[in-house]
């Protein structure tokens, strides 16, 4: 089925349309420029953070602070910001590359690098006045000054709005006075300048600020936290008594903080995404070459059909990752630059090309976190006892994985998230989401490929995926038709049916990355990436069948409930089954071969 109303790559239409290959941006279409900016990245990385991973460990927070003065000399603290206040002025996927490849050593610099220049910058960048951008900008760009962001506090974590710290307006008018606690605030006990959040008297939501770090204007630190993991990010919090905050340093308008915040944690939800890309690469690798070196039985572990199985499922997630991330990348691009071309300020195109792919942002930073977590976990496991000792870096990798599930909204937050933005897509009429509902009962199991993509590989892997579409909108269809407005208030069913969104999503970009790379490089040269799809479309396959009996159950009873269960079975099942084990073994002999996950 394909909707002829929408605007071609809106965001959240891919639920709805058939896209073609030729369509979307993959790693292999990155430019000359891009290339080198990830070569330059990757070598500061391996130079200057790789061998010294175990003074993260010890909470070496001024190792932290040292390494971010030197991504900023090197200039990757300034690839968002534009040239006018000191930065680069690349686009979103050169911002998403460097976000990806400078956070895979350790999730203690990739948290200091991804809270100072996504939420301690972006807020000055897109709601900044010129004279704040000219002010503060260059110096954080540069790295002579790093940023933090104070949103949360000790009642006020998902409920962001809720927040009790007040602003006061001074009996002169010339400032306001801040107090209030913010907590787990990253970059605290480096960070020179903060973006504050506080209520003006009764308003309804928050109002966002400028305020630079003064001990001397009633700011308080509190001690360093200690985590999980994470352990030389700086985290701390943040005590603000009638501190003086002149009215410029207002950040947009008043009563707006909330918005701010959301725009925001949109760019962080597919930044924290695409942060998750190069740990899962470099535990990966790391699992492969202990797998090759490590001897059991006289026979290197790493040909065990058990390894394989799990260094299958680490690559193909993996792979599945990068290729949403930089397909959604590529779509925001693209809609902030048609927005330019509509007339609209750089600032304003991109603050409604990021919320035009809301839906995506947070797909993707679930998908991407969790999917992080159980590939050091496979990791540890590969290592088995040496995986659970300090001295080997899985166990690191796993604790450092672990925040990303609760970063940027929760990922049970953000799986609501994404269907209920969808849904009022859909009833705004930015995406023809209704009529597709509409048709999607007649449309089950009639699906054929699209003439753009179909060929002579992944034809089965083409028809699920198509499926498992038309089954997520009935499915909405049916709960949006029994629970109506309080459709938000059943949880349940919005995890399971944002499930099936997230596999959709993943299995439908790795798919088009590999048939356009097959068809631009050649089918034998792509045959590993090919196994990959196939892999993750089978494993996709079960949690579709799984969510969607779930969702079934809750929304149906009696005589419906049984068609739709027939109806979920008959379109989750292959007309030839893969030899899957066949598939995860070439997947493994491949990366095993290459002693890395290469790609």
């Amino acid at each position: 089925m394909e909707a002829t109303k929408n605007k071609k790559g809106s965001g959240g239409s891919f639920i709805i349309e058939n896209h073609s290959a030729t369509e979307i941006f993959t790693q292999e279409d990155f430019s000359e420029e891009q290339r080198m900016m990830k070569a330059a990245v990757k070598e500061f990385i391996d130079r200057e953070v790789w061998p010294f991973k175990e003074r993260f460990e010890k909470k070496d927070y001024e190792f932290t602070k040292t390494l971010m003065e030197q991504a900023g000399a090197l200039g990757f603290l300034s690839v968002s910001v534009p040239e006018a206040y000191g930065g680069m002025g690349m686009g979103f996927v050169s911002s998403m590359l460097v976000c990806d490849y400078i956070s895979g050593a350790t999730g203690s610099f990739s948290t200091a690098f991804g809270a100072h220049t996504g939420i301690g910058t972006l807020p000055i960048t897109l709601y900044g006045t010129e004279a704040q951008k000219q002010k503060y900008l260059p110096k954080l760009s540069s790295g002579e000054w790093f940023g933090s962001y104070c949103l949360t506090e000790p009642g006020a974590g998902s409920d962001a709005n809720s927040g009790k710290t007040k602003a006061v307006l001074s009996e002169d008018g010339s400032h306001y006075k801040i107090s209030g606690q913010k907590m787990w605030i990253s970059n605290a006990g480096f960070a020179s300048l903060m973006i504050v959040f506080a209520r003006i008297e009764d308003d309804k939501n928050i109002t966002g600020f400028i305020v630079p770090y003064d001990p001397e204007n009633g700011i308080r630190l509190g001690e360093e936290e200690n985590k999980l993991g994470i352990h030389s990010s700086s985290t701390r919090q943040v005590f603000f008594s009638e501190t003086k905050v002149p009215l410029e340093n207002m950040l947009g308008e008043r009563d707006g903080g909330f918005k701010i915040a959301m725009n925001a944690l949109n760019v962080g939800r597919v930044k924290l995404g695409v942060a998750c890309l190069d740990a899962q690469r470099r535990v990966t690798t790391a699992a492969i070459q202990y797998a090759n070196e490590r001897i059991q039985f006289k026979t290197p572990i790493a040909q065990f059909g058990a390894i394989k199985e799990k260094i299958a499922r680490m690559a193909s997630s993996c792979y599945a990752g990068e290729s949403a991330c930089y397909r959604a990348a590529k779509d925001i691009e693209d809609r902030i630059e048609d927005f330019v071309s509509q007339g609209m300020s750089h600032q304003e195109a991109e603050l409604k090309g990021v919320e035009d792919f809301a839906v995506e942002c947070s797909l993707i930073k679930v998908g991407a976190s969790e999917d992080v977590q159980n590939c050091a976990d496979e990791g540890i496991q590969i290592f088995g006892g040496m995986g659970f000792s300090a001295d080997t870096p899985m166990e690191s990798a796993w604790r450092d994985a672990r925040i990303g599930r609760i970063y940027e909204g929760t990922n049970e937050i953000n799986r609501m998230l994404s269907v209920g933005m969808l849904l009022k897509k859909g009833m705004k009429g930015q995406i023809d989401l209704m009529a597709a509902v509409m048709q999607s009962a007649a449309n089950l199991g009639s699906n054929t490929p699209s003439k753009e993509t179909s060929g002579t590989i992944l034809v089965e892997e083409q028809n699920l995926i198509q499926n498992f579409k038309q089954l997520f909108l009935m499915l909405t269809g049916n709960a949006v038709q029994k629970y109506g407005t309080q459709l938000e208030a059943h949880q349940q069913v919005l995890l399971g049916l944002s499930d099936i969104l997230i596999e959709i999503y993943f299995a439908e970009s790795a798919l088009l990355r590999t048939l356009k790379n097959s068809t631009r490089e050649g089918i034998p040269t792509q045959e590993t990436q090919q196994a990959m799809v196939q892999h993750y479309v089978y494993e996709a396959n079960d949690i579709v069948l799984k969510r969607g009996k779930e969702v079934i159950l809750s929304i149906s009873e009696g005589d419906e409930q049984k068609q739709l269960l027939e109806v979920l079975n008959k379109n989750c099942s292959y007309s030839h089954f893969p030899n899957i084990v066949k598939i995860k073994t070439e997947i493994a002999d491949r990366f095993i071969s290459e002693n890395s996950y290469f790609l």
